[in-house]
């Protein structure tokens, strides 16, 4: 279990901000039926710290219990090419039986050849997820752009895979069950904690749990480097989980 600073961060405050949600989401939905389009149907975690932190040129994972997307997602890696070049790589999948991942690509090839904005959006449209090696993922953010980092983030989780091959089932593993949090120079970040239509409340609650825990360990100072969590999903109102700040009876 997660305790905040001062015991004030309680589970039963994201049970009632994550129903509160769901329910609202359930009436979006209805909405969206006769003609509205949301923006997407995540479920995000929003942390606000005290101060601006150094800024992440890779985005930090959070392991979740729950992975985001269900079934087989269709998944593709991206390499260097040169440390761990593509024909390595399909050797090396085919030796740990990783079936998940349905294509690869190396940096110089998603640099030569999806250099319009309809090409990266046709790529990023035909993969439910990307993964890229750690040594090219500071690169990724100018080659790929807003189509990837933009309003519909799918940025590339990294994986740190070894030469030899040893880690890959585990990595490619951990990497689909977890989600990204990157600090951009600002106070402000969110992570993807839950997915209408693919988890119920017990299982985002978990989520949200986890990644709370996670967010927490990689801030300086730990608690008192956070100064507020939110729930929310991205066309909605944002609810208080954690604000030191507010007095408890203004909780969702």
């Amino acid at each position: 279990m997660v305790e905040g600073e001062g015991g004030r961060f309680k589970a039963e405050t994201v049970v009632r901000a994550v129903n509160a949600l769901l329910k609202w989401r359930r009436k979006r939905k209805r909405k969206e039926e006769e003609g509205d389009e949301a923006d997407d149907d995540f479920m995000y975690l929003t942390v606000t710290l005290n101060k601006i932190p150094r800024k992440n040129r890779i985005p930090h994972t959070i392991p979740l219990p729950h992975p985001l997307l269900s079934g087989d997602p269709a998944v593709c890696l991206i390499v260097d090419g040169k440390k761990i070049t593509v024909e390595a790589a399909h050797g090396m999948l085919r030796r740990s039986g990783g079936r998940d991942v349905q294509r690869i690509l190396k940096l110089s090839k998603l640099k030569s050849e999806f250099k319009s904005f309809e090409s990266k959006k046709n790529l990023r449209d035909s993969f439910d997820l990307f993964l890229a090696t750690v040594d090219v993922v500071p690169f990724l953010d100018g080659v790929l752009g807003k189509v990837f980092y933009g309003k519909k983030k799918k940025m590339p989780v990294p994986v740190k895979l070894l030469p030899d091959g040893s880690n890959w089932t585990e990595e490619i593993d951990r990497a689909r069950r977890s989600s990204l949090v990157s600090f951009g120079g600002g106070t402000c970040a969110a992570v993807r904690v839950g997915k209408w239509g693919s988890l119920g409340s017990e299982d985002t609650v978990e989520n949200v749990l986890e990644a709370v825990g996670g967010v927490v360990g990689i801030v300086s100072g730990k608690w008192r480097g956070v100064r507020c969590f939110h729930l929310k999903f991205s066309d909605s109102l944002a609810l208080p989980i954690y604000d030191p700040q507010r007095s408890d009876d203004q909780s969702p």
